[in-house]
């Protein structure tokens, strides 16, 4: 671990300073679109303590263009760079890697990107066609740039998760990708660097996504059956005065609807033009 984290935006850049980790230590990245949060601090907690004091932590902090659609928010997206490094530096990152869109796109945008395939279409990608392959191929660059052995992401942003393990494993790229639980304000609300978009009384009417995600994993408990699981949750949205975009569960790799054993629940709602994405893990009993 370097004695001060360093702040580079070029690749050359980049490259001198991850020449400095010791030779045959690993290294972790965290990539991030900066607005950071303990959520983020968490990853880079969790990074470090799998390549141990001596290995190699890089941060990123870019703003993708590419997987954000028409009307949604990448102009007004948070950018707070000097708090981000801040933030770094307390968690004792070795190199923070903030580019700009034309050091990551060298020549405009990409000719040559990572199709997410099917699970790419559903949830999120139905919602949001394109920004899977906009998240896979800037995650698969970055990954090049960095030279990562292990790449941290949370579970909040779950199919992310999941679409990035599927093309890690698809492309033979040689990297663990690791998820990390969601991290909850005492309230129980996910963090997230959109959350900084909520005035106070939106807020408190988001509070009904974790409080649904807790009635569908009670109702789990009870032993009820996946629709059981479904309708607790989305009743709850439903008299919070949520829009809902979805409630699904689906098993851990988003194939198909589970019978029973581990599952995931994955909830998405608007509160005006903002949207919020949360799950949870809830285990169903076996059925007679």
């Amino acid at each position: 671990m370097s004695a001060e984290t360093r702040v580079v935006a070029s690749r050359s850049a980049l490259r001198a300073a991850c020449s400095a980790a010791s030779p045959g230590e690993r290294r972790a990245v965290v990539m991030t679109m900066g607005a950071l949060h303990e959520g983020h601090a968490r990853l880079m907690r969790e990074a470090r303590s799998r390549v141990g004091p001596a290995g190699h932590v890089t941060v990123t902090v870019f703003v993708n263009p590419t997987q954000f659609g028409v009307d949604e928010d990448l102009d007004r997206y948070p950018r707070t760079l000097e708090a981000d490094v801040d933030l770094c530096a307390r968690e004792g990152v070795d190199v923070v890697f903030a580019p700009g869109p034309e050091v990551v796109y060298r020549d405009g945008d990409p000719q040559v990107v990572v199709d997410p395939g099917p699970l790419g279409t559903v949830l999120e990608g139905a919602i949001r066609p394109g920004h899977f392959r906009g998240v896979l191929t800037v995650v698969l660059k970055l990954l090049h740039l960095t030279g990562a052995d292990l790449a941290l992401f949370g579970e909040k942003d779950f199919q992310q998760l999941v679409l990035l393990r599927r093309m890690v494993r698809d492309l033979d790229a040689p990297v663990e990708v690791v998820g990390v639980p969601v991290v909850r304000d005492a309230d129980g609300l996910a963090l997230s660097s959109r959350n900084f978009y909520l005035d106070a009384g939106e807020r408190a009417r988001a509070l009904a996504i974790p409080h649904a995600l807790d009635l569908g994993a009670a109702a789990a408990a009870e032993g009820g059956s996946a629709r059981d699981v479904v309708s607790a949750a989305q009743a709850h949205l439903d008299e919070a005065g949520l829009l809902v975009d979805y409630v699904a569960l689906t098993d851990p790799w988003l194939d198909a609807p589970p019978a029973s054993g581990e599952a995931r629940l994955l909830v998405a709602v608007r509160l005006g033009d903002l949207r919020l994405i949360d799950n949870v893990r809830v285990d169903l009993a076996e059925r007679a």
